[in-house]
């Protein structure tokens, strides 16, 4: 077929949703978007999507993503990313940046070549957005559950190495701005385009204002492993947590689960934070797209042993998160059902957002004419019944 044309939707635009657009796709792009009745069953070239009333929306775009389906990104082969990216592919997110773990330098470099190697395949696949660096330049006492034995000071000859070795595929790295160094990884990252973040620190807000003006533009997983109010003799410091609200050059990511951070704290989220600046993000580790039960929490080689129940990881012993097992088309109905946004407004924050973070916001992120034609049919519940991506249905 020449072009593709969606018939019969509600059409979730960045400002808003509209009932009788007809959205055409040609050469797997986004053609035009019009309001006027034309019988396109009569072109033996057009294929016609009757959408029967449901919502027709851009694909999701997840920054941050660990695993999926049973596979961690980490577990060094290419076949690992290609099983955890369609696992997430399945409800809805047709743009995905595979996360690291802090890790050894060998298991890391492993994992770039794995990345080259998955880049190749194209069929049943969302759109590989780059890498984020997720460490290991991180607090010890925000670790969470990053392995401590790899934690490190930010070296120059270190970063560059590993800059150097990932190249154009690197688009995003969360580090701790309060470690010596962090400042220079900073400026380092800015002046390649690589969107720096900060996450798993200790920070007091001064540091976090001294950072912005390094290149940090991001919160990586906003409220977790992140400072929040001390008192200091008495006095209270602000930290990374309320920097997010204040500063307004800080954009953030929410793992908006329902259970990371409860309904009642994304609606405090939504009223202080303006909604263009805040994305939703999974974090969810292999567990994600598969049932309760045992799992591991990072690499399969010396993964942490977690158990899956109602929804979240836990540790064994249930005292404490072990990783979100979320997909993203979940974010979107906890922020609609249980945050109280509208449909269009989740998908913004799902969709055009983070691609706006990443700065690609010209090819990805919304239905608009010349962009990639990476598009979601789902119900009232959102619940997915058709993913395309460039134009291809792929679910």
């Amino acid at each position: 077929m020449d072009r593709i044309v969606f018939v019969n939707a509600r059409t979730i635009l960045p400002d808003g949703v509209k009932e009788g657009c007809r959205v055409s796709v040609k050469d797997g792009v986004i053609e035009t978007l019009d309001w006027e009745f034309k019988d396109d069953t009569k072109d033996c070239r057009t294929e016609v999507i009757d959408c029967e009333g449901n919502y027709l929306s851009p694909g999701f775009i997840d920054t941050h993503c660990h695993g999926g389906g049973g596979s961690d990104f980490m577990d060094g082969s290419s076949g690992d990313i290609l099983t955890a990216s369609r696992a997430h592919l399945k409800h809805g997110t047709t743009g995905i940046c595979p996360t690291t773990l802090t890790c050894a330098d060998e298991d890391l470099f492993r994992f770039f070549d794995a990345y080259k190697e998955a880049k190749k395949t194209v069929e049943q696949m969302p759109h590989l957005l780059g890498i984020h660096l997720e460490g290991p330049y991180f607090a010890a006492g925000q670790a969470g559950a990053q392995p401590k034995e790899y934690l490190a000071a930010p070296r120059k000859e270190h970063y560059l190495e590993i800059l150097n070795r990932g190249g154009s595929d690197i688009v995003k790295w969360s580090a701790a701005p309060e470690l010596p160094g962090a400042m220079e990884l900073g400026d380092e990252l800015k002046a390649r385009g690589i969107l720096a973040s900060m996450g798993h620190s200790d920070a007091r807000f001064e540091t976090a204002k001294e950072a912005v003006e390094h290149g940090y533009t991001h919160l990586t997983h906003f409220y977790s492993a992140m400072s929040s109010i001390v008192r200091d003799h008495g006095h209270r410091k602000l930290g990374l947590v309320e920097a997010g609200y204040l500063l307004e050059e800080l954009n953030i990511e929410i793992i908006a689960d329902g259970i990371h951070l409860p309904p009642d704290l994304l609606k405090l989220i939504l009223k202080c934070k303006k909604h263009e600046q805040i994305c939703l993000v999974t974090d969810s580790m292999r567990g994600a797209d598969m049932p309760d039960g045992h799992s591991l929490l990072g690499p399969i080689s010396h993964g942490v042993p977690v158990i899956i129940q109602d929804g979240i990881a836990n540790m064994p012993s249930f005292d404490s998160f072990a990783g979100s097992v979320a997909t993203t088309d979940r974010l979107v109905r906890v922020m609609v059902q249980k945050a109280g946004l509208p449909v269009w407004e989740a998908v913004k924050m799902a969709a055009l957002n983070p691609a706006a973070f990443l700065g690609i916001q010209d090819s990805y992120g919304s239905i608009t004419p010349g962009k990639s034609a990476d598009l979601l049919i789902f119900d009232d519940d959102i619940r997915i019944s058709s993913v395309y991506v460039s134009g291809n249905r792929q679910f």
